[in-house]
């Protein structure tokens, strides 16, 4: 992978599925047990979904980000996009581990993979 732009729309891609996932959650869907530690099989309570939605906000967030860094979007934030990719790094960190340790098998599965796909596609982003 040489090239941070295609790093980012892979980046986004799989930002993309999450936050189809978590609108799906904030609807109804019967997957908690794939999300939030499996603490809430089935559908998510209130308060869980409006947390689902809260995500949503903030992956968008992330993945411009990525992309700004990338030179794709975005370019007149590219100055404040030399730091802000460390935060996206740090984040995607938390998250790899996060979802590597988390106590649901199915989340464990589903997740880990992606989020560490995410966080080699932020790390790479961010020192090209």
């Amino acid at each position: 992978m040489r090239d941070p732009a295609f790093a980012a729309y892979l980046f986004s891609v799989l930002v993309a599925f999450a936050v189809l996932f978590q609108i799906a959650l904030a609807l109804g869907a019967p997957w908690g047990a794939m999300a939030m530690g499996g603490r809430y099989p089935g559908r998510l309570p209130p308060r869980m979904r409006i947390a689902a939605l809260i995500q949503v906000v903030a992956l968008v967030f992330i993945a411009l980000i990525v992309l700004t860094r990338a030179g794709v979007a975005l370019n007149e934030f590219s100055a404040l996009s030399k730091s802000a990719i460390w935060a996206v790094v740090v984040l995607s960190l938390v998250g790899a581990i996060l979802n590597t340790i988390t106590p649901s098998k199915r989340e464990r599965m589903l997740w880990a993979p992606i989020s560490i796909v995410l966080l080699v596609c932020a790390t790479y982003v961010a020192v090209s």
